[in-house]
């Protein structure tokens, strides 16, 4: 066994005959590699003791839990240089972190090993406002780069719900997207170059500031690698210019087939919003309930459609998507008037899982891709497949471009439960890929949908894509367990059936 390859067990606690918790019993990594590590890191920057690493089981991909062995903080990219050439020398796998708001378990310790935390790689190194450039270090959350250029009339485009919270590394590893990716575009589309270590220590950069570099595009490569081919310290990003107008509608149907319908037809009409948003009647109660925000409690669902660009020509823009609306049917059109009246109207949309989260509640969040075209079909079987299995779903989506986000509610205390969480998830990206679609559209593969893949690859792309991850990643150290189908199905873990058996019988299998 090489060195620091170890076997990790766990106890299993009975709560109730439907109640389980996990806690974790830990071999230490060698004493040699947590000295070492200590003696450039400090105390502060190495993390091991029991009760902070719960802080680090999971990312928002709750039904996938592993304990990580330590949690390391860097300060700079020399320092997680020094970290991988580390756990190389020891065998230790590593597991690169931002602020663990992804939803697929990328960023979750399934081997164990050592988390890699970008939390102090916080800081805007450069902004370059007249070629429209910004490099930012990893661990800088989202908002932050465009907050750094509002004065100057610049944005960074991206704008996940979490962008409060999630850092431009994890977006640079899921690849994220966000409301507004209808008009401009994903992640990828934004990030021009990286600082990135390799799994063997080395650093290196690719890409910069010019608009397209020669040669293979190997930034484009790495963006949305999901962490398996190194680890993106420092991230080159395109700065762009703000609207000059914004129109902001919320548009309020009885049903919605009627929503659905208006999203095709104002696409098929050649009308390009910014961004295109439904929620439907469980998430409207939901944020009314937390947020006051005078929704109808009776509505099926709500579009947002938001225009913006030239003042000249936006308002018979916004005229033909509010005809669309109302030929389709649309009970009331409600305009902001004010940034505040559309800050309000965006609430609902970017607070609405913080709005589930006050049902008391854990919640998955799915992101298959369908065209637009089968989204009635689809968002009825969605509740269909949800009524089986005994859950609640809402819906609050990137309607314009298909990128559903059925939220499925579940009490993680009960292996049942999450048991049938999971199918249900698996049932519901199966739909998605039957009906012409994909797994997803911008939370990555992760975990979570590792055992999908050959839904949509064959053996032969499968195996194309693991010579080219190990081209990089040759020792399987980076981010293991993550992307490529295992022996054994995803869910087939802590929280997998065997557990739930196991639940009725009082040990662990």
């Amino acid at each position: 066994m090489r060195a620091g390859a170890r076997q990790k067990s766990y106890q299993l606690l009975i709560i109730s005959p439907i109640s389980i918790s996990m806690t974790p019993t830990h071999n230490k990594l060698p004493d040699n590699f947590l000295k070492e590590l200590n003696a450039f890191l400090g105390e502060a920057g190495l993390l091991t003791s029991e009760a902070v690493l719960r802080a680090y089981d999971c990312d928002a991909y709750a039904p996938e839990k592993h304990f990580p062995d330590a949690v390391t903080l860097p300060k700079n990219t020399d320092e997680v240089s020094r970290i991988i050439k580390l756990c190389c020398q020891y065998g230790i796998p590593f597991i690169p972190r931002g602020a663990g708001t992804g939803l697929s378990g990328g960023a979750t310790a399934v081997k164990g090993g050592l988390v890699i935390a970008t939390t102090r790689l916080n800081q805007i190194l450069e902004t370059d406002v007249p070629n429209r450039r910004m490099t930012a270090q990893a661990g800088c959350v989202n908002i932050y780069l465009s907050k750094a250029v509002k004065a100057d009339g610049l944005h960074y485009a991206p704008d996940p719900s979490s962008q409060g919270a999630c850092t431009v590394g994890g977006n640079t590893a899921e690849n994220a997207g966000g409301p507004h990716t209808l008009k401009y575009g994903v992640t990828t589309n934004h990030v021009t170059g990286v600082t990135m270590v390799l799994p063997d220590g080395e650093i290196v950069r690719l890409g910069g500031k010019a608009e397209d570099s020669p040669g293979y595009d190997l930034v484009g490569l790495v963006v949305g690698s999901e962490g398996t081919l190194g680890l993106v310290t420092e991230v080159t990003v395109r700065l762009t210019p703000l609207p000059q107008s914004v129109r902001t509608l919320l548009v309020i149907f009885d049903t919605a087939d009627q929503a659905t319908a208006t999203v095709s037809d104002i696409i098929a009409a050649g009308v390009l919003p910014a961004a295109l948003e439904m929620v439907d009647t469980f998430i409207i109660k939901a944020c009314e309930e937390a947020f006051h925000l005078g929704f109808p409690m009776d509505a099926e669902a709500v579009l947002i459609i938001e225009l913006d660009g030239l003042e000249a020509g936006l308002d018979e823009e916004t005229d033909r998507a509010r005809s669309i609306a109302e030929k389709n049917g649309a009970r009331e059109v409600r305009q902001a008037k004010t940034e505040l009246e559309r800050a309000l109207l965006w609430k609902a949309r970017k607070q609405a899982f913080g709005a589930l989260g006050r049902l008391g509640l854990s919640m998955v969040t799915h992101d298959g891709v369908i065209p637009r075209t089968k989204l009635p079909e689809v968002l009825r079987e969605v509740s269909a497949i949800a009524a089986r299995h005994g859950l609640k779903v809402g819906n609050v989506f990137h309607a314009g471009d298909g990128n559903l986000h059925p939220n499925l509610m579940y009490d993680e205390r009960n292996p049942l439960q999450v048991q049938s969480v999971i199918e249900a998830g698996h049932e519901i990206l199966k739909l998605c890929v039957d009906v012409g679609g994909s797994l997803t559209g911008e939370h990555g593969i992760g975990v979570e949908k590792m055992d999908a893949m050959p839904w949509l690859f064959s053996e032969i792309d499968l195996d194309l894509m693991k010579k080219l991850k190990l081209v990089f990643n040759q020792n399987d150290l980076c981010n293991p367990g993550k992307i490529f189908p295992s022996a054994k199905g995803c869910w087939e873990t802590e929280h997998g059936p065997n557990m739930v058996r196991a639940a009725g019988r009082g040990v662990a299998t």
